[in-house]
């Protein structure tokens, strides 16, 4: 989700912290020059406006209602759609629009509703794209294409809590801490009904975290110092920011809880056991990514190619809780557009 240079995603691979080996980072998600979202409602707001984070209801349908998928325009199979997410794209037409490049109707696009570094006065960059807001939600309003507008928060790890003392107890309640963010952040906004957890470790993208690996791996003497203190988290503390952030979600709004993560970012953070599974949330990946967009995905899979999407924590395509996959523009890949993703949208919550 990290990351973009010239006009095209890129996502850096990083030594996770004192871990072993390197990690590919998560999908390029950011982009240097974007508008921050913004925090306030009302009416009278331009369409771009209520598109944005906190902008006030952009349609009711745009967050619990899917459009039917057209199959015969470029989006495969039946009930999947194309789509967009962080940085601008050039989505073509003037409504119904087109995704860009591969074709098909404009399925949804995917913002970020808040990072944490910004959030914690660290200069962390945020990225949203009004024009592609506006441009899924008024396929979905007008137009019954895609999954209208969905956004994300860029997680912190218990690492870089302010108020660290290595317990489940305090991760969880950092983890609350973000949705209550996050979710203030949206405001009266309707959007797609799962709000993403973007759990990923970006590397050297000093310009969206101070934290190499986001505070996953590693303690830091503060959030925004960028200096290590403890070279160790056990995997049950960070599932409790995981916790914390699912739980508040669901007790205070009608939004489900999702992650945006990848099999190897996961296994990194997580390992293999009982932290690692999460049986009850929706998922995003992103493994599989290609740089290349001569072969269009259909199905979870590219066209003519061996390239598939493969979900984590314990999902897998199968699974009514697998619903996107971004297949090119991340895992540290450049097309010289963007992120792409596919959405399944018969599997809409």
């Amino acid at each position: 989700m990290l990351a973009a240079l010239a006009g095209a995603g890129l996502a850096v691979v990083m030594a996770a912290c004192g871990s072993a080996g390197s990690t590919g980072a998560a999908g390029s998600h950011a982009a240097a020059g974007s508008p921050a979202p913004g925090h306030t409602g009302g009416s009278g707001r331009t369409p771009a406006q209520r598109a944005q984070p906190g902008g006030g209801t952009s349609t009711s349908s745009n967050a619990r209602g899917t459009g039917q998928a057209d199959a015969a325009s470029g989006n495969t199979p039946r009930g999947f759609w194309n789509g967009t997410d962080s940085f601008a794209m050039p989505v073509t037409g003037s409504g119904p629009y087109r995704e860009p490049v591969i074709g098909g109707s404009y399925g949804g696009y995917i913002g970020m509703t808040g990072n944490w570094a910004h959030w914690q006065g660290c200069g962390g960059g945020l990225v949203w794209s009004a024009a592609n807001a506006r441009q899924a939600a008024a396929n979905l309003a007008t137009y019954h294409k895609g999954i209208g507008t969905a956004v994300y928060w860029f997680m912190a790890g218990p690492g870089v809590d302010p108020n660290y003392d290595g317990t489940v107890a305090e991760a969880v309640a950092w983890g609350q801490q973000q949705a209550v963010r996050a979710l203030g952040n949206i405001g009266s906004a309707r959007y797609y009904p799962v709000v993403w957890m973007d759990v990923e470790l970006p590397g050297n993208a000093p310009q969206f975290t101070p934290a190499q690996d986001n505070g996953w791996k590693v303690v830091y003497t503060s959030p925004c110092s960028g200096h290590v203190k403890t070279r160790h988290i056990a995997a049950a503390v960070d599932r409790g920011v995981i916790d914390g952030f699912a739980s508040y979600l669901t007790a205070h709004s009608s939004y489900k809880p999702g992650v945006y993560s990848a099999p190897v970012i996961w296994r990194t953070i997580f390992g293999t056991g009982a932290a690692a599974s999460i049986p009850g949330l929706y998922e995003w990946t992103y493994h599989g990514d290609t740089s290349t967009l001569a072969h269009r995905p259909s199905g979870w899979c590219l066209t003519n190619t061996s390239i598939c999407a493969h979900f984590f924590g314990g999902q897998h395509v199968s699974d009514s809780t697998a619903l996107m996959w971004q297949w090119s523009g991340g895992g540290g890949t450049r097309n010289g557009y963007g992120d792409f993703d596919q959405i399944n949208g018969t599997r809409t919550p």
